[in-house]
């Protein structure tokens, strides 16, 4: 392996800082159903994780599918998951895969080279702006076949049934890229047909059971899953919950085994003698921000992008809105990366700095905009309202436009938005983290801003070629604090991501990548679950 692996375990003490972990010495239980929650919306956009860019989609993904590397939320890092080993050659850009022997799908079929080799040629597929192209062009020979110019990924190659040999386009880790949701492993064709939309098969620890639109999704125990004695449940209900009012209800009442805090019910929960006993709580890789479409006026312009960041008072919100379940933002990587420059300073409160910048800019006056968020109070409507005024004191007028969770993930990369307030992940690998913002990363994968800045560029390319840990991590902050400079967003915060759970559930991750996903298979109830679950 390629020693940039390493770097996670490095994170992991700030990462875990107040992490009130769900130890038990029990042994693991078998049997029984957890009633877990996705939380960011009433519906999942679509069961195909390779075509989607949205966090709730995620939640089933992690009992069905599998990919060829997993997020070891407890250790902080990429392990492999569909292959026993890997070897790499000396340029860092080839990687050999002994692959399981023991992995079948949930219609039988056993796992070969052939369903990997396929699931990445359906993410490259020509005329498709699949999400997991975005990981999968890192292969050598991707983008060719994408245009339409081969018919196969040239980087891809089957040594035989159980031996798989990828090639890079340059010395990245591979387990950043094929750890990602988008990078699902599908059974050579299934995902075609038009079934596979409404029963989706996975090589995951549960098995695709019901689909209730608005109400939850149930997976079954896949009694063929390779990991030995997992799952433990029987059962896994995952309860479509975008309201945070309805998640505490259910919770209070012991109808779901886990609940994810906003702000105000952070502050509730923790006072609570009780309630406070199973809190769960960890600083995630991701960045909530407001993104800028560049190519709207006066948008364009950097002096009225960083006019916004003064105008917006983001402390007073994280104090009083997020009720400091926040850290504030200074750019776009969050304060676990290796890169993080410890020495930036976040945009302060400057009002008259901000009228300064309109006028040097051509608008004395102000001007109007719009922003496309979500309900979500940590991220969304309740986040915009706040600053309207804010904004309306420097003469710039804010409107909203509301919309559901998998119509965000929809509109953004698909550049129909004059702004939009999102959650983003940015870590925990910065060199990818930063590929958002290379200019030739198109805006359908992850550049919604447009972004396109030479020197960025320049840095971004140098963090590529080098070998060298310190250097890339140098040449990233530097890279970053370009992003500050050139304030493609509003950088309101890092998220401290917080979970309620039951106290008779056991086996919760402290994930850094995204605290309210979790490995289903980990998870088990000892006896005190109320009767009849």
């Amino acid at each position: 392996m390629i020693k940039r692996i390493a770097l996670i375990s490095t994170m992991a003490a700030s990462l875990l800082a107040g992490v009130a972990m769900n130890a038990s010495a029990e042994e693991p239980r078998k049997g029984g159903t957890i009633n877990f929650v996705a939380p960011y919306g009433s519906s999942f956009g679509t069961l195909d994780n390779q075509a989607t860019t949205a966090t709730q989609d995620e939640f089933p993904t992690k009992a069905l599918h599998r990919r060829l590397y997993a997020w070891d939320g407890t250790a902080n890092k990429p392990q492999l998951d569909l292959a026993t080993e890997v070897s790499a050659s000396e340029d860092g850009l080839t990687y050999t895969f002994k692959l399981r022997q023991d992995a079948f799908f949930h219609n039988d079929k056993q796992m070969t080279a052939d369903d990997i080799i396929y699931s990445y040629k359906r993410a490259m597929t020509p005329g498709k702006a699949y999400t997991g192209a975005r990981y999968v062009s890192n292969i050598k020979g991707a983008d060719a076949y994408s245009e339409g110019k081969a018919q196969e990924i040239e980087g891809l190659k089957k040594v035989d049934d159980f031996t798989l040999e990828i090639t890079l386009n340059e010395a990245l880790n591979p387990g950043f890229i094929f750890m990602q949701p988008s990078t699902v492993i599908y059974p050579d064709g299934e995902a075609d047909k038009d079934s596979f939309k409404s029963n989706p098969i996975g090589l995951g620890p549960y098995k695709f059971s019901e689909y209730v639109p608005g109400s939850r999704l149930t997976v079954v125990k896949w009694d063929k899953f390779y990991l030995k004695d997992k799952p433990y449940a029987d059962k896994i209900n995952i309860m479509l919950m975008g309201e945070a009012a309805a998640r505490d209800v259910a919770f209070r009442n012991k109808e779901v085994d886990v609940s994810v805090l906003g702000p105000a019910q952070y502050v509730t929960y923790k006072a609570d003698p009780e309630l406070s006993k199973n809190i769960l709580e960890v600083a995630e890789v991701y960045t909530r921000a407001m993104g800028f479409n560049t190519d709207v006026k006066p948008l364009q312009d950097k002096r009225v992008r960083q006019a916004i960041n003064y105008a917006i008072d983001s402390d007073l919100i994280i104090k009083r809105l997020a009720k400091d379940k926040a850290y504030r933002a200074v750019s776009w990587l969050p304060l676990s990366s290796p890169a993080f420059d410890k020495d930036a300073k976040a945009y302060p409160y400057d009002p008259e700095k901000a009228k300064a910048l309109l006028a040097e800019a051509g608008y004395p006056d102000g001007f109007e905009f719009e922003v496309t968020a979500t309900q979500n109070e940590s991220y969304g409507l309740t986040i915009a309202e706040a600053i309207i005024p804010m904004l309306a004191k420097v003469g710039i007028k804010l409107k909203t436009k509301p919309v559901e969770a998998a119509v965000l993930s929809e509109v953004v990369p698909g550049g129909d938005f004059q702004s939009f307030l999102w959650s983003l992940e940015s870590g925990p690998d910065p060199l990818t983290a930063l590929q958002c913002f290379y200019s030739k990363t198109p805006q359908s994968s992850c550049n919604y801003t447009k972004f396109n800045n030479a020197e960025f560029d320049k840095l971004y390319e140098a963090a590529q070629q080098t070998k060298s840990e310190e250097e890339r991590n140098e040449l990233l902050r530097k890279a970053n604090n370009i992003l500050q400079d050139e304030a493609p967003f509003w950088f309101f915060n890092y998220n401290k991501a917080v979970i309620a759970y039951q106290p008779w559930l056991h086996g919760l991750q402290p994930n850094s990548a995204e605290l309210a996903i979790q490995s289903y298979e980990e998870l088990w109830v000892d006896d005190s679950v109320p009767a009849g679950r």
